[in-house]
């Protein structure tokens, strides 16, 4: 009876200690970022298929008060390569992500550069059919270009840029990161927003994220410290911001999985992504 008792009492310190001990470790996962800003489910990276990798973020805004999620692909281009799709190429002026890659058979597709009230796209973009805006755009906001060169995705800074080097191209930014470098912004670019960028990893692999609120969101700053900064495990050297706002949107279907991050207006141009054929 005595032993059993003794177990009784472990066991009843088990049971006590055991939610203190599963709370502090959850604590210890909420980490800040700049001011405003907690990380509160870091998430992990999960394949869906082959080639394709999916992993949400969860974070708080602690002013304005808010919760909002951050979700992640990354798609491996030795199996699943990036195309620039232009509406007029399927005989619209404007449509969805989700639109997009339906029309064209992509597995996945995010909006892509900025776009005048007329819905024409602006700075330099040239698909794999043709030339739409020949002229480099040395307008301080986009300083970044995303391209595919010899089957191989890059994003590079504008002054680097040669466009007969690359098959397919977009321009837009600002430019975050480059070769792992925090490029540094123009003023008065610090407000939260809904975002949508586009980056690659040190193994060549493509990743695509966007914000799910509508409300609010992430700054530039904040997110040069999330595709930066070890810890997290994303760690993009070259990343560039997409068009933001009403226009970010992001689909992906993938085996079983699929996933709709809406935008409020349609758009004119889209990155999408096609699984290699041989």
């Amino acid at each position: 009876m005595k032993v059993l008792r003794l177990l009784s009492a472990s066991s009843i310190l088990v049971f006590l200690v055991l939610p203190i001990a599963l709370a502090l470790s959850q604590a210890r996962v909420k980490a800040k970022i700049g001011a405003t800003l907690t990380l509160t489910e870091a998430g992990n990276w999960k394949p869906l298929e082959r080639g394709v990798e999916y992993r949400k973020i969860v974070l708080e805004r602690s002013e304005p008060s808010y919760t909002l999620e951050f979700k992640l692909f990354r798609i491996d281009s030795r199996t699943i390569v990036p195309r620039i799709l232009y509406a007029g190429d399927f005989q619209l002026k404007a449509a969805t992500a989700k639109t997009f890659a339906e029309k064209s058979g992509a597995i996945a597709a995010i909006n892509a550069n900025y776009f005048d009230t007329k819905g024409r796209p602006l700075a330099f973009l040239k698909s794999t059919i043709k030339e739409i805006n020949p002229g480099v755009s040395r307008h301080a906001l986009y300083t970044g270009v995303f391209g595919v060169h010899n089957a191989t995705p890059f994003v590079a800074h504008r002054d680097e840029f040669q466009s007969a080097q690359a098959s397919e191209a977009l321009q837009s930014g600002p430019l975050l990161l480059r070769r792992g470098a925090l490029v540094e912004l123009m003023p008065g670019l610090g407000r939260y927003a809904r975002r949508a960028v586009i980056g690659v990893d040190n193994e060549g692999r493509v990743i695509i994220a966007a914000t799910d609120s509508l409300i609010g969101g992430l700054s530039f700053a904040e997110l040069q410290e999330l595709f930066s900064a070890s810890k997290w495990q994303i760690q993009t050297p070259d990343l560039l911001n997409l068009d933001g706002g009403g226009s970010a949107q992001l689909y992906v279907k993938a085996g079983k999985f699929e996933e709709w991050l809406p935008g409020t207006s349609e758009v004119p141009v889209a990155i999408g992504f096609f699984a290699k054929t041989n």
